[in-house]
This record gives C-alpha cells, sequence and structure tokens, in this order.
C-alpha cells in the first residue's frame, strides 16, 4: 500500500471518489429496453429474461413457502442457530428504532404526525458467485418491524437452486413470498407489477450495475433504498494498535470487489510500514487474493496526520461506509465523527461484526454519501402524514392571516376558500 505524507492526498481522493460513477449509456440502454419490456409484456417477459440471462426455463415466477422450507432445511444446525442469534440482535437493535404517530394540541387548533409503514416491500437478493443471507436478515427483519405488510424476495433462477442460507434467512426473517427473477426485470416487476407479481412501494437490497441502473431509473415510481456503490473502509489508529489486526481489516473490505477503499489514517509513520508489510502478508494467503490485491494496489492508501483529531478531520472529508477508531479511548472521539455509515470502536470490533452479528443494519451509504444519508434502517420502511384540525373560532381568528399570505402569492382561489367561510362568522 501506498504511504501519504502530510497533504499529500488530494489527488488519490478525488479518484477515489469517482468510483462510483452513472453508468455507461449503453447499459442505461438496456435496462431501459428490459424495463419498457417487462412494464408491457408482464410475465411473458420475466420469464423470456430468466431464460435468456440465468438459463433456467421456468413454469412458474413463484417459489412456494412450503418448497423453500425444505431446502432450506439442509442447512447445518450451526449455521441455523448462529443465523437465529443474529437475527435476535438485528431485532433487538431494530425495535428501538420504531416510532410513535403524535398529536400536538395547542391554541392553533390539533395537529400531529402520523406514522404509516408501507404496505408492500420488494427485497432483492443477488443470485451470483457469492450468497449473502446476512443481507436478507439486514433488510427484512427492520421492514417487518416497522409493520410492513407485505415483503416479498427477489432472487434469480439457477439451474443449481436458490441458496439453502439465503432461503433460510428470508423464512426466519418472515418473508411472504418469493419470486424466482432477478436482474433489472426484478426492479421493474416490483415497479410496475405483472400477472403474478404485485407492484410494490419500495425495493431494497444489493445488485449488480443492470440492478443498480434499474433502481436510478424506476425511482418516483417506486422508493429504493439507495444507489449503492463499491464497499469501502477507513481505519484510524495511533501508533499503539497491532499493524495484523488493521491489516485484517482493510483485506475484509478488499477482498469485496476490485473497486473496493480501503483506507488506514494515522499518526505513526513507523506503524504505516508495518500495516503496509502485513497486508502484503496477508494477501499471499486470500482465497480472493486477485479481487483483493487489485483493490488495495488501485484503491487502498495509508494517510500520515498529526494528530487523531486531524485523522478524523479527513475521515469526516472522505464521509466512508465504515469506520474503524482503533484507539484504546474511543468514545473519547466519536463526538468528533460527522460523516460514516457505521463506525466501529476498539480493537475488538472490526468491521465484520456490524456485517454478520451485532444488530446495527449494514447496508449503509458509500461513495461519500454518508454526508446526507443513513444506514438502512426501521425508517426505511415508513412515511409520515401530517393532519391539522381547526375549529371554527380558531380559524377565523387565523383566516386574514391565510388571506394575506395567499393573495401575496398571487393565489386569489386559495384566498377565496377561506373568504367562502367567513360568512358564518
Amino acid at each position: 500500500m501506498r504511504i501519504y505524507a502530510k497533504d499529500n492526498y488530494n489527488d488519490f481522493l478525488k479518484k477515489n471518489s469517482a468510483r462510483s460513477v452513472i453508468p455507461p449509456r449503453e447499459i442505461t440502454e438496456k435496462v431501459e429496453e428490459i424495463i419498457e419490456n417487462v412494464r408491457k409484456s408482464g410475465d411473458k417477459a420475466l420469464f423470456e429474461y430468466e431464460k435468456l440471462y440465468d438459463g433456467v426455463e421456468l413454469d412458474n415466477l413463484s417459489l412456494g413457502l412450503d418448497e423453500a422450507r425444505k431446502i432450506a432445511d439442509n442447512i447445518p444446525d450451526e449455521l441455523k442457530i448462529t443465523m437465529a442469534r443474529a437475527a435476535e440482535n438485528i431485532r433487538r437493535y431494530h425495535e428501538g428504532q420504531k416510532q410513535q404517530s403524535r398529536l400536538f394540541d395547542t391554541n392553533e387548533g390539533i395537529m400531529g404526525q402520523r406514522v404509516i409503514p408501507l404496505e408492500r416491500v420488494a427485497v432483492y437478493v443477488p443470485g451470483g458467485t457469492a450468497a449473502y443471507p446476512s443481507s436478507v436478515l439486514m433488510n427484512i427483519i427492520p421492514a417487518k418491524i416497522a409493520g410492513v405488510e407485505h415483503i416479498s424476495m427477489f432472487t434469480p433462477a439457477k439451474k443449481e437452486g436458490i441458496n439453502e442460507a439465503v432461503l433460510y434467512a428470508a423464512l426466519l426473517a418472515g418473508v411472504d413470498d418469493i419470486y424466482t427473477v432477478g436482474g433489472a426485470q426484478a426492479v421493474a416487476a416490483a415497479a410496475f407489477g405483472t400477472e403474478s407479481i404485485p407492484k410494490a412501494d419500495k425495493i431494497v437490497g444489493p445488485g449488480n450495475i443492470y440492478v443498480a441502473t434499474a433502481k436510478r431509473l424506476v425511482y418516483g415510481i417506486i422508493d429504493i433504498d439507495m444507489i449503492a456503490g463499491p464497499s469501502e473502509i477507513v481505519v484510524i489508529s495511533d501508533g499503539a494498535a497491532d499493524p495484523d489486526f488493521i491489516a485484517a481489516d482493510l483485506l475484509s473490505q478488499a477482498e469485496h470487489d476490485i473497486m473496493a477503499s480501503s483506507i488506514f489514517i494515522t499518526t505513526s509513520y513507523k506503524l504505516a510500514e508495518n500495516v503496509a508489510k502485513k497486508v502484503d502478508e496477508r494477501l499471499k494467503s486470500l482465497s480472493r487474493k486477485t479481487i483483493a490485491e487489485k483493490s488495495i494496489d488501485e484503491n487502498g492508501a495509508i494517510f500520515i496526520t498529526d494528530s487523531i483529531e486531524d485523522a478524523i478531520a479527513l475521515s469526516n472529508r472522505i464521509a466512508p461506509e465504515h469506520l474503524e477508531l482503533m484507539l484504546d479511548n474511543p468514545m473519547e472521539y466519536l463526538p468528533l465523527v460527522k460523516n460514516a455509515g457505521s463506525v466501529f470502536l476498539g480493537k475488538y470490533t472490526p468491521e465484520p461484526v456490524g456485517d454478520y452479528f451485532g444488530g446495527p443494519n449494514h447496508v449503509l451509504p458509500t461513495n461519500g454519501t454518508a454526508r446526507f444519508a443513513s444506514p438502512l434502517s426501521v425508517d426505511s420502511f415508513i412515511k409520515k402524514s401530517s393532519f391539522i384540525c381547526y375549529d371554527k373560532k380558531t380559524f377565523m381568528k387565523n383566516a386574514g392571516d391565510i388571506i394575506r399570505f395567499a393573495n401575496a402569492e398571487g393565489l386569489t382561489a386559495h384566498a377565496a376558500a377561506v373568504e367562502a367561510r367567513l360568512k358564518d362568522e
């Protein structure tokens, strides 16, 4: 990993922030074609795309829950126990996010805010070389806690069948139905509905560039969670941390994707050198060495700063998906963190604790969007509606102000709607 001295990292950061860009025009055009075909032809288009892209000729787009249970039951008992413990941690954390409707009885009338769960949510689960049952738990459980009435999982049909652990996670979390549809066509089906698939209010879950592009294009017709970019981590430490811990954590993100970014910020040049050596050592034995090595070479870096405060300021500029404060007193510095998807405190809280087990959601804003975006949560599956009620006395007291404001905007019919009631005075 290249070590950058103080204030010598602007070029790297500029390049790093450009990792996630608008998709090439040819991909956008192809996704537009798929979306339009699904919108017009419905199930027929979905059957054709599953045969074309996944090589599976389906008789039915839905996988029954009884059949899913038979398949899912094949996973090892130990994994079932682990998933159950993780699910309980995730539930416990997200239960604390629930909001209540509120009523305000003031001198200006009765008003308030209603918290209303979405009715129908689609959860997309990729069907590529890697399976992510942890993401299934992270997406479905908060939706259930929010009170979503119906949750559907979409995942591509595969010749070898859907991953058993993914199905087990979906059933454990409380999925209502499962559709063997993947890619941009799944997003289109959720957005517009088909003969056999009801239209959803929101779609969440990760996917490849075609899925991400489809989500971008249907937003407004249906809500989405976010446009996720490549994974990223920033680790901050002074000279006291174990360089092997840091190297291991940097590589835990680098193995995701060649576009993943792993950055270490420290006040110690000696520790920086030792971490760089440990990264090289650990790379040799990684099962996903080719991916991780390219990620580290192209998107990995070590920055030297004068102080931990400067290190956190630099991290706030990056606004990483994951931030580790590998310090002896991390809680002391937590208030300085302004921009990060999720923060991991201390040397015994590596990022995988959050990925799989701790409880906070691992669906996080990427590529600097932590400056304004938040992790997936119970809030992601609710909407809020306001209400107001004036009695006659309150209305008459305020009518003049309302009329004056409406006329100032040139909306005379608005003013007239108030004036019409003045005859009852």
